[in-house]
């Protein structure tokens, strides 16, 4: 018996030009100044933008909010509480050397079912930065 595999396009540059283009109109629409970087499946940088006024961190907080996302494909939203004391990966950001972020901002990105990258914003409050990635990934969709 033989399974053939279906190839899902990768996510691309101009896919990554999208992302960031709507995740800028939600935080202008909302008077927010971001930073947003795009992932590939890999890990891989496709775009980065940081707003002039945003604060300067928040090209870091987007940068691990994507990866963060991507590595554990799901939104940094729904993994907060797993990362406090007694949760399931409360010890999750201190025992591995990598830059994972569990706050609000970072959403991964699916094609056809399959994880392709993910965005992540930093500069608003978390709940705002989750809506501004929410909404760039629905506008590729």
């Amino acid at each position: 018996m033989s399974t053939t595999a279906t190839a899902v396009a990768p996510l691309t540059t101009q896919d990554a030009e999208i992302l960031v283009a709507a995740a800028r109109r939600a935080a202008e629409a909302a008077g927010v100044t971001v930073s947003i970087t795009v992932l590939d499946a890999g890990g891989h940088l496709l775009a980065f933008r940081r707003d002039d006024r945003a604060v300067l961190i928040s090209g870091e907080t987007s940068t691990r909010k994507a990866y963060t996302a991507l590595q554990l494909d799901a939104p940094t939203a729904d993994l907060v509480d797993a990362v406090q004391p007694g949760g399931l990966f409360h010890t999750l950001p201190t025992a591995l050397d990598r830059p994972l972020l569990f706050i609000a901002g970072g959403v991964p990105v699916h094609r056809d079912g399959r994880l392709i990258g993910a965005i992540g914003v930093g500069g608003g409050a978390p709940e705002q930065d989750h809506a501004f990635a929410t909404a760039a990934v629905a506008a590729l969709a």
